[in-house]
């Protein structure tokens, strides 16, 4: 009786009631046996023998009806297997009969939330990865503010300076206005890829549209890599174009003349070779070939130093400008070697960057190719250019050796 007691006692709500009913039933029947085998040969060669009996036929009822109550429980159950129903506002396992379909549901739903948790991540990773690198790019307006004026006369160093803090200010300010529309900016074609004009783009003004309105009337951002990402890592990228003129303009432009070339350096002439090339313009369907420019020899490198050539062309040799007067040599040897280093600290950033993603272990193994071509670029053509300039003059030239090793960094750019 009291067997019985314990095991209707046990609430049918619970769910471990429900799924260890049977085998709590199997131990409680087994323990009821062994009473009754007990109770039976203790009654052998006693004198109570009827008593004894009585008790065995009791517990033989007893167990009969416990018999009975579990069968009763099976078939309330499905007869060909066991369901398990799953509660979809929690992650627990309610109590309930088990399936192979439920089972399955309850699978594809905590598939579905292991998808979702991963896709986040990968977003994290990523955005991490390119405010990282977008950092580093950044880094190098130090590098070149350093190189410049060291490579300068000393009573100009205040103005070289000065023009690299204007171009960061004012390119800044351009592409955000103008610069990012006009180079990742649509309308695409049906595709969705290719530029429908194949020249520049036409949408995104000073940050239209990068938020987008919820169901709740707010401004969200959308999840995984977000359009502030992308402006943030290219924006790095155009302001290192403009700030390639002010080295070759150094000594002999004005500041407003300068603040002007920066402003459409960066609001239109970089983001329409941008729109051309990386935002698959007219270019990628020349000859069917496509466009490959891993991290801007061509889009940043080159557009940037047709700007210097055409300014220093302009404006000709600085006044009284002789290549053997020691005024007009560099002042600081140590401030354009502190400037190259910083540059090639920040190159890393640069190309490693522009594997524009970090969440996996390809895309992990493609930024340590990159980093270790770059350190073996930069190295080649530093030691290359130190070696041509002593056979040639037979001393040490280390800002020549410093432009070398921009050279293979500017190299090695292309991928």
């Amino acid at each position: 009786g009291i067997l019985k007691k314990t095991l209707l006692g046990i609430p049918c709500c619970c769910p471990l009631a429900v799924n260890t009913r049977p085998m709590l039933g199997t131990l409680f029947l087994s323990f009821a046996a062994l009473l009754a085998q007990v109770s039976f040969g203790a009654s052998e060669g006693d004198v109570a023998t009827v008593s004894h009996s009585a008790e065995v036929a009791q517990l033989r009822l007893e167990i009969a009806q416990l018999h009975q109550l579990l069968d009763a429980t099976a078939t309330a159950s499905d007869a060909s297997e066991r369901r398990l129903f799953v509660d979809r506002e929690k992650n627990y396992l309610p109590g309930g009969s088990l399936s192979k379909l439920t089972i399955d549901n309850f699978m594809e739903k905590k598939h579905h939330e292991f998808q979702e948790a991963y896709k986040d991540l990968k977003g994290a990773m990523d955005s991490l990865w390119l405010i990282l690198c977008g950092a580093m790019v950044m880094f190098m307006h130090p590098g070149f503010a350093m190189l410049e004026t060291g490579c300068s006369r000393a009573k100009n160093a205040q103005s070289v300076l000065f023009k690299n803090l204007l171009n960061v200010t004012v390119a800044s300010l351009a592409w955000y206005i103008f610069g990012f529309a006009f180079a990742y900016g649509g309308p695409f074609e049906d595709d969705g890829k290719h530029l429908k004009n194949g020249f520049i783009g036409a949408k995104g003004f000073a940050g239209h549209a990068f938020l987008k309105e919820d169901d709740t009337g707010n401004m969200a951002i959308d999840k995984g890599t977000s359009t502030m990402l992308t402006w943030f890592f290219q924006w790095a990228f155009c302001s290192a174009a403009a700030t390639i003129v002010s080295g070759a303009v150094a000594q002999r432009v004005k500041s407003p003349a300068y603040a002007i070339y920066a402003f459409i350096m960066a609001g239109f002439i970089y983001p329409v070779v941008v729109a051309w090339t990386w935002n698959n313009g007219w270019i990628m369907k020349v000859a069917d070939v496509g466009y490959m420019d891993f991290a801007g020899s061509g889009v940043v490198h080159l557009t940037g130093g047709i700007g210097a050539l055409t300014g220093a062309f302009i404006l000709g040799p600085r006044i009284n400008w002789h290549p053997d007067d020691p005024a007009f040599h560099p002042h600081n040897v140590p401030l354009v070697v502190l400037g190259t280093f910083i540059l090639w600290f920040g190159w890393y950033g640069f190309n490693c960057g522009s594997t524009l993603g970090l969440h996996d272990a390809g895309t992990g193994a493609l930024a340590a190719q990159v980093a270790m071509n770059t350190t073996v670029a930069a190295s080649t053509g530093g030691i290359v250019v130190f070696a041509i300039r002593y056979a040639k003059l037979r001393k040490y030239d280390v800002p020549a050796m410093c432009n070398g090793i921009l050279g293979g960094l500017v190299s090695i750019t292309a991928g």
